[in-house]
């Protein structure tokens, strides 16, 4: 049967001089800004990159390269790394202007206009492993732990409101969600905690459901991210991609890659969450529809982020320290659909040999 496979628009947003990371560098977290109009990437030396897009009315676009940009006065975003076993992690605040980081030492906040560290604060051990602004105030955070605990945070007056136990393992993502008023935690256990934001007290807890024949590695992460109707929450796991319902946690449906394929390495939803960007070890890239979990589309990427205002764009952090922004073609607008194959195999599309 004759396969018709999607043409993909790829930018690179590092070719030179723009790009000054080492090609060994590999990009441990990636995020548009909740602009959309820039690119920020944190390397696993602790340095962050930020990419912005000067032209089309500063709108992210495949077409148009983003300039690397930073303050005139020379500065870098680094963190303070440890050298053991640190998970890197960041989130931006709403309005883009604050950075909160961590590489495995202290957790530092960051002024995005002029890149100084404005403080150091939690230094470990234990340390921050993943961390997610409060919605309704940007001077709270809640910060996942090493040592399987989250803590609420006041950056102001630096202090901590409230100490969260649950996990059994380390927390590698957090997703609130202002419909529910809830925190849903994710661990290296494979666990899923509900948490009341009003007295922070555990609502419901749910271990996910490892697929048969598949083992999960001890460190695993698991990843959290609530759909636009912040009711459907997405668990993303090294052996499978999973919808559940808050604030039971009811479990809905479930993606599992072919074995040949390795694990995810990461997912997340479109900013219209009709899309799922899936990444998989073997290299390729899976378009899933969000409502049933099929494949749409099939494009070695180790990191994934949707565009916060465009639903057909999103960009990747490659293990080379690549960064690359991908839409479908002005001609196509959008994914498509896969044609049914006798197989049941998804076209597919070589990254590599698009990016020679």
């Amino acid at each position: 049967m004759f396969l018709k496979t999607c043409c993909w628009c790829i930018h690179s947003v590092v070719e030179e001089p723009i790009f000054s990371l080492e090609s060994t560098v590999k990009i441990s977290r990636l995020t548009y800004t909740n602009s959309g109009g820039a690119i920020l990437a944190l390397g696993f030396n602790a340095v962050h990159k930020l990419w912005k897009w000067q032209g089309n009315e500063g709108k992210a676009t495949s077409s148009v390269p983003p300039q690397l940009w930073q303050p005139s006065n020379g500065v870098l975003m680094t963190n303070d790394k440890d050298p053991g076993d640190a998970i890197p992690c960041f989130a931006l605040s709403k309005n883009d202007s604050y950075l909160i980081s961590a590489s495995g030492g202290k957790s530092s906040l960051y002024n995005m206009m002029t890149f100084e560290r404005m403080t150091t604060f939690m230094p470990p051990p234990p340390a921050a492993t993943f961390v997610a602004f409060y919605p309704q105030d940007n001077n709270i955070v809640a910060i996942g732990i090493d040592d399987s605990s989250i803590d609420i945070y006041n950056v102001r007056f630096d202090e901590i409101k409230s100490k969260l136990k649950g996990h059994q393992k380390r927390v590698t993502g957090l997703a609130f969600s202002n419909v529910l008023n809830i925190l849903v935690s994710s661990g290296a256990d494979a666990q899923l905690c509900v948490w009341s934001m009003d007295e922070w007290e555990k609502q419901a807890s749910k271990f996910l459901q490892i697929p048969p024949g598949r083992v999960s590695s001890p460190h695993a992460q698991t990843r959290v991210q609530f759909h636009q109707d912040q009711i459907h929450v997405l668990a993303v796991h090294e052996t499978q991609i999973a919808i559940y319902k808050a604030p039971k946690l009811e479990y809905l449906k479930q993606w599992v890659p072919q074995e040949s394929c390795g694990s995810v390495t990461d997912a997340t939803y479109s900013c219209d969450s009709q899309s799922i960007y899936a990444s998989v070890e073997d290299g390729s890239v899976w378009v899933l529809t969000a409502t049933t979990l099929q494949p749409s589309s099939r494009i070695y990427p180790i990191v994934i982020a949707a565009h916060p205002s465009q639903p057909n764009q999103f960009a990747l952090g490659l293990t080379n320290g690549g960064v690359y922004v991908i839409e479908p073609p002005e001609s196509k607008g959008n994914w498509g659909v896969i044609l049914p194959l006798e197989n049941g195999a998804g076209p597919s599309f070589n990254l590599a040999a698009a990016l020679e």
